[in-house]
């Protein structure tokens, strides 16, 4: 009898820790698909955990994902509002740093886009060409995408964009920069670039792209993997101007502080 009581025990010991391995393995899943949750509901239990995961990738893992994730959203708004999925995924991409920057991962703007006057919505303030400048804040970044296209479809001055062909990538890049959407004289090629490194022209419906980027010869020798650093540069100032988050690039070049050198170059 005694026998058997030890036996019972030794088997309920057994069963007690399988359970609990079992639940640690599954443990990874489970924050997987929690992790998939937040991407668009975003709640904010969840959001460290989100951060994490964002951060962790690898800028190339993160450009990937980010088009996974977010194209049937800019394929949605294209059918929708007429704007091509390519430019959308493509203004995404560079302005959130594939989802990477603090503007995107704490307010869930997805696009840069600022308070302005009308805005009745949360606000966060952030430095960008003024320091403390006013920026939308979001509940999640599906209503990112659809403030975006409202943002083009309602102001004037991107009228224009509306008359062109909705497949032609090259010409809404060239447009936005002339409507004024970004200060950056290079809005247009990264926009390009994005696009066709990625194919984000397939989302358009297109089968293929409409043409190479046309660069100068000077362009086309300079390597655009590395920057001299400047007078007057800072960390801030190069991962706005390459929509990079500081810590990568602190990361690829082993700097151990914020400290940059005239003369100094860097992986970009």
């Amino acid at each position: 009898m005694r026998l058997v009581s030890i036996n019972k025990i030794i088997t309920l010991v057994f069963i007690l820790s399988y359970a609990t391995s079992c639940s640690i393995i599954k443990f990874p899943f489970k924050a997987v698909k929690n992790v998939k949750k937040s991407i668009v509901k975003n709640k904010h239990k969840s959001n460290n955990q989100y951060e994490r995961f964002v951060r962790n990738m690898s800028s190339e893992e993160r450009y990937k994902w980010y088009i996974r994730t977010y194209s049937k959203i800019a394929v949605d708004q294209m059918k929708k509002n007429k704007i091509p999925a390519s430019i959308i995924l493509a203004q995404g991409l560079v302005e959130s740093g594939a989802g990477g920057s603090s503007l995107a991962l704490k307010s869930n703007n997805h696009f840069g886009i600022k308070c302005h006057q009308e805005w009745r919505g949360k606000k966060v303030y952030h430095d960008d060409d003024e320091k403390d400048e006013c920026f939308r804040k979001y509940k999640n970044a599906v209503e990112s995408y659809k403030d975006h296209s409202e943002f083009l479809t309602t102001r004037g001055r991107y009228s224009f964009l509306f008359r062109l062909p909705k497949m032609d990538y090259i010409k809404w890049a060239n447009g936005l920069k002339k409507a004024g959407y970004a200060t950056d004289p290079r809005y247009p090629e990264k926009l390009i670039n994005v696009i066709e490194k990625y194919k984000l022209w397939k989302f358009d419906g297109s089968k293929k792209q409409i043409t190479k980027s046309k660069k100068s010869s000077k362009e086309k020798n300079k390597d655009d993997s590395n920057y001299v650093v400047k007078k007057g540069d800072t960390l801030y100032s190069i991962s706005k101007k390459y929509n990079i988050p500081i810590t990568e690039i602190k990361k690829k070049n082993k700097l151990k502080n914020n400290q940059l050198n005239i003369g100094q170059r860097l992986k970009i």
